[in-house]
């Protein structure tokens, strides 16, 4: 597919990804056109002034970790956790093989800025995973890169030659000590091997399925060697903070929210796209930026993380910032940055019975909790939205969602059963109005009577 079909994709469905000139303080995004992908573009943006830094005026690991800690960078896979800190847990004097892993199986229902990110600046990741091997002493590293993008699977891998032929990846990059080996590899598009520890499984040739934890991956992870996994926009983040300082990336966002973040806003706007804002900024300048919502219509809740994240209501979302502290305070997840906006036209039974059926699919079977729970919330919701709803069916759908949640290796559990008690929280009217309905007899049909038998009564 040629970067014309790629964005021709997009304008015939009026998406318009992340060229659309209307972020905020972009630092992933700035600058991009759809076309200038390749490393001269991206060296006269800068590009690897950052990697060329640290070697040429000789940073030590300790201090590149220091910067990242420092800039109150999270993990925006969806869990926040802080990266310095996480890079910190490498044992760096390990003797052994250490490994770096990029999660770019973006599969999360709503999400679509890391496949942005690979197919229009792939060498910002490029980049961003030198930086984190150089900090945490690790010479090979993967990009494992969802199975439903192929075209920016092949891209990425263009970028790599490029780099590698131009010396900033390989053995003695830039003429230093310092060696880094990136590969890519394909996924073959399971929503579970997201999770990092089936992301592994996978990597290494096997069927992705979660590991109990612990032992986690820094200690026990990639064939068995210490392993440190981020996701696609974290280490596209790292460049810029290491040119600018950490101080001046948590400037851009808020305390404990650095920096910028992109959020893949859909549904019922009228603008639909990739919009990199600074962390903090309300919900209601981002969802003006997304154009609001459709004409004629109003807000009625938002998903502001991604399909497992519990949705809110309204009044509640327009109140929040969009940060991970702000949305959890309000009872839900910044998650990956998906933005699912819901106007008055949506049934909520409707939309429940949609997002369970797609995590019962996706279940890899691994733990009983979720291989039947999640069936059993979808026949539920099933029967509910077609009119065949119990009355004690509210009470099951709670019952059921607790004995999944916390109870499974992985989180997919907890993706499953959180939508249903959110989405029961809030509009439990809605479901109780079906059920209502579902409980009153149906008046039975006359018999038929045919113009004889009429004539003869």
């Amino acid at each position: 597919m040629t970067p014309d079909q790629v964005l021709d994709q997009f304008r015939a469905t009026g998406v318009q990804t992340c060229f659309h000139g209307r972020h905020i303080e972009p630092q992933i995004y700035a600058g991009l056109d759809g076309t200038n992908w390749r490393l001269a573009d991206y060296e006269a943006r800068g590009g690897y002034k950052a990697l060329r830094k640290i070697l040429d005026e000789g940073l030590t690991p300790e201090q590149v970790v220091a910067e990242v800690k420092s800039s109150g960078l999270r993990g925006r896979g969806g869990a926040g956790f802080p990266t310095g800190l996480k890079w910190s847990f490498m044992p760096r004097q390990f003797p052994g093989q250490k490994y770096l892993v990029c999660n770019s199986d973006e599969g999360e229902p709503g999400t679509c800025k890391d496949r942005d990110i690979l197919h229009y600046n792939p060498h910002i990741v490029i980049e961003g995973m030198a930086i984190a091997a150089f900090a945490m002493g690790i010479s090979v590293g993967y990009n494992y890169i969802h199975g439903e993008i192929f075209a920016t699977y092949d891209r990425f891998e263009e970028a790599l030659e490029e780099a590698r032929a131009a010396g900033y990846l390989g053995d003695a990059i830039m003429g230093s000590g310092f060696n880094f080996q990136l590969h890519a590899a394909h996924g073959f598009g399971a929503y579970i091997c997201g999770e990092e520890t089936a992301l592994l499984e996978s990597l290494e040739g096997k069927k992705g399925q979660p590991r109990f934890k612990p032992p986690f991956p820094a200690s026990f992870g990639l064939y068995g060697k210490p392993t440190t996994i981020n996701n696609t926009e974290t280490f596209a983040a790292v460049p810029w903070i290491i040119v600018n300082g950490g101080p001046a990336y948590l400037e851009c966002g808020k305390p404990n929210n650095g920096g910028t973040k992109i959020f893949s806003v859909s549904g019922d706007v009228e603008l639909p796209g990739n919009y990199e804002v600074p962390m903090g900024t309300p919900f209601s300048k981002l969802l003006e930026l997304a154009g609001g919502v459709r004409k004629g219509r109003t807000l009625k809740a938002v998903i502001p993380g991604g399909s497992s994240a519990p949705v809110l209501p309204a009044d509640v979302m327009m109140n929040c910032t969009m940060d991970y502290d702000s949305i959890a305070k309000a009872g839900s997840m910044l998650g990956s940055g998906a933005v699912i906006v819901m106007d008055d036209s949506r049934s909520m039974v409707e939309s429940l019975k949609r997002l369970s059926y797609f995590y019962m699919h996706e279940s890899c079977g691994q733990c009983t909790p979720c291989r039947e729970g999640t069936g059993w919330l979808w026949r539920v919701v099933d029967r509910i939205h077609n009119g065949h709803g119990k009355a004690t069916d509210m009470d099951l759908l709670n019952s059921v969602a607790d004995n999944i949640q916390g109870r499974t290796i992985c989180a997919l559990g907890d993706a499953a059963a959180m939508p249903v008690r959110a989405m029961i929280k809030h509009f439990r009217h809605e479901f109780e109005t079906l059920i209502q309905r579902s409980d009153v007899p149906s008046t039975p049909a006359p018999a038929f009577r045919s113009s004889t038998a009429s004539r003869s009564a």
